[in-house]
């Protein structure tokens, strides 16, 4: 299928749809294409809005459209292979083209994981230090947090595809995903493939078992700063402001810890089973957070009312 070249195959990777229901693909396109559409029309309208009202150009909005960011970012990395198999059987991929997309997939999640971090940090100031909030978190101070979110995931994940292109691939690539994953490819090559996995390892640990456990860290601090309030309803309202982020680290961390607990405890399960847990860490974030925090957050949602009635008077 394949010649060598520089120590390495030229191949190219088999994708896998939806095991054992590739009949009913054509139906299966019309839930998973809303489900783009959502994410990513919804994710968009955010920014758009944190754009055009300056009322929204403060700490936590700012934080919210870099989280939309992060958001569109991972749906537009596994849309072409996902809507290619379900709509035209398109289930080839040059190796190249794969690393590419498994490079953009963990990077903007690495992201994501960064940008919820400095949520909780956001809301830690926001009730610790409401007096001295926009002092701290300046416009400057936001911009050198997302550079330094965005910096440290590309510095991380760039490796990977570097160390899996030099390897070479002896056997038919078939992956169990409609997408590129790091966890797939490092079961492909037929060469010791240990330098890559203990740096994937290196790197989950770095950054997503790093950051959940600092995000644990600030809400011990939230609650304990809560707990000083005086009275119910201070503290009523100052939780109140956590509760979108929870539920968007809740939306994030949950989904993952449950594919990362199936693919060590359940390897005899349904590849279906396997299936269904990966698309609902991957698509439900960037669905449900846009759609959280516009009904949780009055400003978002006044913003993109806004905005639609400013396209209107346009038009």
């Amino acid at each position: 299928m394949a010649a060598e070249s520089n120590g390495s195959l030229d191949l190219s990777v088999f994708l896998t749809g939806i095991p054992g229901l590739e009949a009913q693909h054509g139906w299966f396109s019309i839930p998973f294409f809303t489900v783009y559409i959502v994410a990513i029309v919804g994710n968009n309208l955010i920014m758009a809005a944190v754009q055009a009202d300056p009322a929204l150009h403060e700490p936590m909005y700012l934080f919210i459209s870099m989280l939309a960011v992060t958001e569109v970012g991972v749906s537009v990395s596994t849309l072409p292979t996902v809507m290619g198999i379900l709509w035209f059987d398109a289930r080839q991929i040059d190796l190249d083209g794969c690393l590419a997309q498994m490079f953009f997939i963990h990077t903007f999640s690495c992201m994501e994981s960064g940008v919820l971090l400095a949520m909780s940090y956001d809301r830690f100031v926001a009730i610790y230090s409401p007096l001295g909030y926009t002092a701290i978190l300046t416009l400057p101070r936001i911009i050198c947090m997302g550079l330094g979110i965005t910096l440290k995931s590309v510095t991380l994940m760039a490796p990977l595809p570097v160390l899996l292109k030099q390897l070479p691939y002896c056997h038919t690539s078939v992956l169990s995903h409609s997408y590129c994953l790091h966890s797939d490819l490092i079961q492909l090559p037929c060469a010791d493939t240990k330098l890559s996995s203990i740096l994937g390892l290196a790197i989950v640990l770095a950054t997503f078992g790093l950051d959940s456990l600092l995000i644990i860290v600030s809400y011990v601090l939230i609650l304990y700063t809560v707990l000083g309030i005086a009275s119910g309803e201070g503290r009523r309202k100052a939780l109140n402001t956590c509760v979108s982020h929870i539920c968007a680290v809740l939306m994030y961390y949950v989904p993952m810890i449950g594919v990362s607990v199936m693919h060590r405890t359940a390897k005899h399960a349904s590849p279906l089973v396997h299936t269904l847990m990966s698309s609902v860490y991957l698509f439900v974030p960037p669905v449900l957070n846009p759609i959280i925090y516009s009904v949780k957050t009055k400003p978002i949602r006044q913003g993109i009312f806004t905005l639609f009635s400013c396209k209107r008077k346009f038009l």
